[in-house]
């Protein structure tokens, strides 16, 4: 499916379960929205505590290392609008309150265009299909519909927070094992390794992280169909209007 114009986004909302997500599957496409002088808003559901065994971190660091990072790998792309829902790592659930939390981010947001996780899992890439990103993308798409637009869902939220229904016009998934648009990211391909440097509890230990992440983007763009040797990143896009 054709994703709208650029032209036509003013906002972008990105929904994700942890720190470093959105920089793995989105951020060399997020890179050129904020070029385009788009406005784009982090939401991170966890903090992701449970993430950098290989750090030399305690557990109960993490936390902050791990906002800090985030912090900085979206400022290597131009996003500071970040927000951390603080659930717990490991533990994300699509439950109501979630849902809730991320209809506010919505509403506050007011995005035209919503950045998210698939719901389903992903038998070819099982890391994609962590139960945090499972449930961060189901309680995502439940909260752009119905509850975002939906004046009679949370009433609290317009009543005693004053924050009108918003309608999501699409919504772009991460990590869906049949994607339908591929964006080009080969220009923007230093500010993704920038960002995902920025993670450096997360990816400081691996030598081979630049051929890694190109190769995955190569693949992704000879599956859309791009030239040899250009870069990829993949979604699968939902008309939510």
């Amino acid at each position: 499916m054709e994703p709208l114009p650029n032209s036509e986004i003013k906002r972008v909302l990105v929904i994700n379960a942890h720190p470093d997500d959105s920089d793995f599957g989105a951020s060399g496409t997020i890179a050129q929205w904020v070029k385009a002088g788009i406005e784009v808003a982090y939401v991170f559901c966890t903090n992701g505590d449970q993430g950098g065994e290989e750090s030399g971190f305690t557990k109960e660091e993490m936390p902050a290392i791990r906002q800090r990072e985030q912090r900085e790998a979206g400022a290597a792309i131009g996003v500071t609008d970040i927000t951390f829902l603080n659930y717990v790592d490991g533990h994300l659930e699509p439950t109501i309150a979630l849902r809730k939390d991320i209809v506010r981010r919505i509403r506050i947001s007011k995005p035209d265009r919503m950045v998210c996780q698939s719901p389903e899992r992903n038998w070819d890439r099982i890391g994609a299909s962590h139960p945090d990103h499972l449930a961060a993308g189901e309680a995502a798409i439940q909260a752009v519909y119905p509850d975002a637009r939906n004046p009679f869902a949370f009433t609290d939220l317009l009543d005693k927070e004053g924050l009108q229904p918003h309608r999501v016009k699409e919504v772009w998934m991460m990590g869906f094992a049949q994607p339908d648009h591929w964006v080009d990211i080969t220009d923007t391909f230093d500010l993704k390794m920038k960002a995902l440097r920025a993670h450096a509890s997360q990816t400081a230990h691996n030598q081979e992280l630049e051929n890694m992440v190109r190769e995955w983007g190569q693949r992704n763009a000879g599956i859309g169909g791009l030239p040899d040797g250009r870069i990829a990143e993949a979604f699968k896009i939902v008309n939510t209007n």
